[in-house]
């Protein structure tokens, strides 16, 4: 992680929201640092770690087109993601079913607040490279699946990586 920034994370503490929007920005601005590391992978999306600590983990993640997550949330970890090449499409999902769809273009952010969920997906013909942020770090997801009578919680799992793709 570019010095600048690590300073920032010396304590172990949980980053709010305005600071994980400002850490994938600032990261995603540091191309010569994460844009030798990109991958992609046509049988799922790739990822790698590019800071962990006790505070915040940060993720370079490739999508090709039609990779996407499953519905979920990240347990106890706020986030924030930047799509840096290509775009994304985020759905959100509220408990009682309804659901948004938000484009993420090259150069925006979304963030997700702990508890929400939601699915990440590249729904374009062109590939898409993201820099995510969980604070504190991902420690656990919830998958659901949508039902008529609202979202319904699928197996919680451990994890130290983000989230699985469809079919893994």
């Amino acid at each position: 992680m570019p010095a600048y920034r690590a300073s920032h994370l010396a304590l172990p503490r949980t980053l709010e929201l305005p600071e994980l929007i400002t850490l994938v920005r600032d990261v995603a601005a540091e191309e010569t640092w994460w844009r030798p590391l990109v991958r992609f992978d046509a049988g799922g999306r790739w990822w790698t770690l590019l800071h962990g600590d006790r505070t915040v983990d940060v993720w370079l993640l490739s999508w090709l087109t039609d990779q996407a997550t499953e519905l979920h949330d990240h347990g106890q970890s706020a986030a924030a993601f930047t799509a840096v090449e290509g775009a994304l499409q985020e759905l959100r999902v509220a408990p009682s079913g309804e659901v948004s769809v938000s484009a993420l273009p090259s150069g925006h952010t979304r963030w997700v607040a702990p508890g929400v969920v939601h699915d990440v997906r590249n729904s374009m013909t062109e590939p898409a490279v993201s820099v995510h942020a969980y604070s504190p770090p991902l420690t656990t997801m919830t998958y659901y699946r949508s039902t008529r009578r609202g979202l319904r919680a699928g197996r919680t799992v451990c994890t130290t990586e983000p989230e699985q793709a469809v079919g893994q």
